[in-house]
């Protein structure tokens, strides 16, 4: 086997702001793995959040790759990386991720199988994904909302935690007007103190507001678990659900946890992720960093497993250099085409960094 990379710049189709910050753009970081004339392919992209830029990116996935050589095909590669024995523990989640996506792609190509029924589902898994509303002003928020839902969106998650709480409650009401159809999630990335959120959850149920994703800043589980236990709109764990362990903390406290494939590992960490909370009363939220249909691809073949759907990554970006999922219909689809069954567009000079 033999690795390769190639790096992208992505531009958004508009700038998306958060409580913490403001994205226009990021680099995506390709990594090839092929095999006897056969490819896989996986994405990381880079995250001042996770302290990943493109060189990091790089100099990890190279590491990876000169690792893949001790063996001697992609099968045995990816039961490696399952068991730990390739890209270990010091291997940030981001480049696990790539990897293992881009093994799943060869090992899918080679056997002519889709990654989905390579992970025990028969039928191309197919969800309602949400659509992400950024912090804008109500006029513009709504007008996106009539226009999403117009175009088949039947899910919407608003961006919240500005400095004026008031803002984000008619942000809300605005959308909920605009698309009254629509269920909503609402996401605040922890900007808010407890006490506010205990003032403002209820004023979200009465909206319609369906689920919350991490109202309170990180690195505080236990703050979050008994925030859970007693609001009346269920409570998603993001940044404080990072691995395994933080969910297995979480487990049983709140009522869901946003999985991510960058964020926790890969597919089969996702999947241990998944075994964890089954039964526990901790739903599954399959969501996702802004990246390409690559780089989405993977969840999506698991999106059949999630109560929730936030893959709207791809759809974020003026353009995507891959294609394969959908989604512009409000619905993420996997198929039939063997591995992950996406397909490289054109790349124009000025998108390669």
């Amino acid at each position: 086997m033999k690795a390769s990379q190639r790096t992208i710049h992505l531009e958004l189709a508009e700038p998306l702001r958060i409580s913490r910050s403001t994205m226009a753009a990021r680099d995506a970081v390709w990594l090839s793995v092929e095999h006897d004339g056969v490819s896989g392919h996986g994405e990381a992209v880079t995250s001042v959040y996770y302290g990943l830029d493109a060189a990091t990116l790089r100099r990890l996935l190279a590491a990876v790759g000169t690792d893949l050589v001790r063996h001697r095909d992609p099968e045995s590669a990816l039961e490696a990386l399952r068991t730990g024995e390739l890209a270990g523990a010091d291997t940030p989640p981001a480049v696990t991720a790539a990897l293992d996506a881009a093994l799943l792609d060869l090992v899918g190509k080679r056997a002519a199988t889709p990654v989905h029924r390579l992970l025990g589902t028969p039928e191309p898994p197919v969800a309602a994904t949400a659509r992400t509303i950024g912090i804008t002003s109500p006029r513009r928020a709504a007008a996106e909302a009539r226009h999403l839902a117009a175009h088949g969106f039947q899910v919407l998650k608003v961006k919240a935690g500005t400095p004026d709480p008031e803002d984000d409650v008619e942000r809300v009401r605005v959308i909920r007007d605009a698309a009254p159809g629509v269920r909503l999630l609402l996401d605040p990335n922890g900007a808010w103190t407890v006490a506010q959120a205990v003032a403002l959850l209820p004023r979200f149920a009465e909206l319609g507001v369906e689920a919350v994703e991490q109202p309170l800043a990180p690195g505080h589980p236990d703050a979050l678990g008994a925030l859970a236990e007693r609001s009346p709109v269920p409570i998603i764990a993001d940044e404080d659900a990072v691995d395994l362990a933080d969910v297995r903390r979480l487990a049983g406290r709140v009522q869901g946890v946003n999985v991510k494939l960058a964020k926790c590992g890969g597919v089969h960490a996702a999947l241990r992720i998944a075994e964890a909370i089954e039964g526990s009363g901790t739903a599954l939220m399959l969501g996702c960093l802004t990246a390409s249909s690559l780089g989405l691809a993977p969840a999506v073949h698991l999106a059949d497993r999630a109560r929730w759907a936030d893959l709207d990554g791809h759809l974020l970006l003026a353009h995507d250099p891959w294609s394969g999922i959908g989604g512009a219909d409000g619905f993420v689809r996997a198929n039939t085409l063997p591995g992950l069954g996406v397909q490289p567009r054109e790349v124009s000079r000025e998108d390669v960094a």
